[in-house]
């Protein structure tokens, strides 16, 4: 190999340790700083139910949780009053979730609290870093894109 290609290897490498660990931390501080009345898991489904109704199933596939954790967690939240679920008419047997309308507002004031937070720390960073962090974004979300289609 090439020095360009274990100067490569090594960033691929440092990547790949660092940006799952940063991810997590950074995930962790904003909570700490604009949590609400929900547990973070619940928060996260009701996240993902903001890009609209999805099956039980396909829910605990994409929080990374086992259908009954992910069926005690909905339970809850339908008592809470921030999610419905309802059957399909096409097939009886798939049980569909979906955000109420107090679900939206408890989703909507927490993005807003995550707003607010991250404005007030980003507000304080020089220019290059802001920068710097809007190009990471991007590259981010090239990431994101990668490792959904390889779903």
């Amino acid at each position: 190999m090439n020095a360009l290609g274990d100067e490569r290897a090594v960033a691929i490498a440092e990547i790949a340790g660092l940006l799952p660990q940063r991810n997590g931390q950074l995930g962790r501080l904003l909570w700490r700083h604009a949590r609400g009345p929900l547990h973070r898991g619940m928060a996260s489904v009701l996240a993902t139910l903001g890009e609209g109704p999805q099956t039980i199933g396909r829910l605990a596939q994409r929080e990374g949780v086992a259908q009954p954790t992910l069926t005690r967690m909905v339970e809850r939240l339908e008592a809470d009053g921030l999610v419905r679920r309802g059957r399909t008419a096409a097939d009886g047997r798939v049980v569909m979730v979906e955000l109420t309308g107090k679900g939206r507002r408890e989703l909507d004031g927490l993005r807003g609290r995550y707003l607010a937070v991250l404005n007030e720390r980003l507000a304080r960073l020089p220019d290059r870093q802001l920068q710097e962090l809007r190009a990471a974004s991007g590259a981010i979300q090239v990431l994101i894109d990668a490792l959904r289609d390889g779903a």
